[in-house]
C-alpha cells in the first residue's frame, strides 16, 4: 500500500484550530478566536490519520522548542561557567576571547536564542 502524504492546507488548518466548539456556529474555532467558515469544518473533519499524525509532530516539534527556550538562561550560565573561572576579571568580552571557533558558534546560538521573541506556534515552522 502505498504511502499517503498530509495535505498541507488541513495541516496548517487544524495548527490554527483551538478545537473549541462554538454554539453559536456548531463549529470549532480558530486560534485567535474566529470560528471556522462551514467550509473549513467540513475540511477538518476529513482530516486523515496522516494528518492528525503531522500536526501531533509539528505541536510536538514546538513544545521541545519552548522547553530549550525555557533552558538557556541556565545553558549559557553552565557554557560560560568555565571560562569565567579561567579570568581574574571576569566580563563577557573577555569569556569570548577565550572561546575557540565551535566555541564562539555554541555560544552565539545560545545567545541568539536569548534574544529572540519566542515565536508562536504555526505549521510547518518547527
Amino acid at each position: 500500500m502505498p504511502k499517503t502524504t498530509a495535505r498541507p492546507e488541513i495541516v496548517a488548518l487544524l495548527c490554527d484550530a483551538d478545537f473549541k466548539r462554538r454554539p453559536d456556529t456548531n463549529t470549532w474555532t480558530h486560534r485567535d478566536g474566529r470560528p471556522f467558515s462551514k467550509e473549513e469544518q467540513a475540511l477538518a473533519f476529513r482530516a486523515t490519520r496522516v494528518e492528525l499524525e503531522e500536526v501531533s509532530e509539528q505541536f510536538a516539534r514546538y513544545q521541545e522548542y519552548l522547553r530549550t527556550i525555557d533552558e538557556v538562561p541556565e545553558a549559557m550560565q553552565r557554557f560560560l561557567a568555565p571560562f569565567m573561572d579561567q579570568l581574574t576579571e571576569k566580563n563577557l568580552g573577555n569569556a569570548v576571547q577565550l572561546m575557540s571557533k565551535d566555541e564562539r558558534t555554541e555560544f552565539d546560538r545560545l545567545l541568539g536564542l536569548i534574544i529572540e521573541p519566542v515565536r508562536p506556534f504555526t505549521p510547518y515552522t518547527f
